[in-house]
């Protein structure tokens, strides 16, 4: 597995090996060993999972301190815009998106460490959406940022896309809680 750095620190692009043969196609999704080699010592305590159509965007989710969440993401079926947000008061880069697209084809992972706001766009049908987590959920920890905050400048691929009316309330980046 290739750990990649991005330019948002701690954010890590994970690109798997795939192993194929005339049978189909195995791959190690998580490896503890490897992971903590790699300056990764995490413990995850939940794993989730979503469906969703073409369109939809969900997020940009957070949870606050003490519950904040360390996160390993990857799409199963389907396609994703995958996008956090830098929440970190004391980051150089706070407030600064980055995005990747994961794929059921190119099979990466992206780890987001606890300090960032996640989201994702699913560009096809039938998107199925699998992360790990670091932190158990808390309802009195949640909060969030407006998918189309202004400030953000992030570049949706849908025009009109599916939005929960829960995440319709959230707020923009100058107005969270952390």
């Amino acid at each position: 597995m290739k750990f990649i750095d991005t330019e948002i620190e701690g954010l890590i692009i994970l690109e798997p090996k795939i192993f194929k043969d005339d049978r189909g196609m195995f791959l190690e999704t998580f490896n503890n060993k490897l992971f903590r080699a790699n300056g990764l010592d995490v413990e995850f305590v939940q794993d989730n999972q979503s469906h969703s159509q073409k369109g939809v965007i969900r997020g940009l989710h957070y949870q606050r301190e003490p519950h904040a969440q360390g996160k390993l993401v990857r799409v199963i079926a389907g396609a994703a815009l995958d996008v956090v947000v830098d929440i970190r008061p004391k980051s150089a880069t706070f407030g600064k998106t980055f995005s990747i697209e994961l794929n059921a084809d190119n099979k990466k992972m992206l780890w987001i460490p606890p300090g960032f706001a996640h989201g994702f766009e699913s560009l096809e049908d039938d998107t199925i959406f699998a992360y790990k987590v670091t932190q158990y959920y808390n309802k009195d920890s949640e909060a969030g940022i407006l998918f189309n905050s202004p400030e953000l400048g992030i570049q949706w691929r849908t025009k009109n896309p599916i939005v929960s009316e829960k995440d319709l309330e959230l707020v923009g980046l100058n107005n969270i809680e952390i």
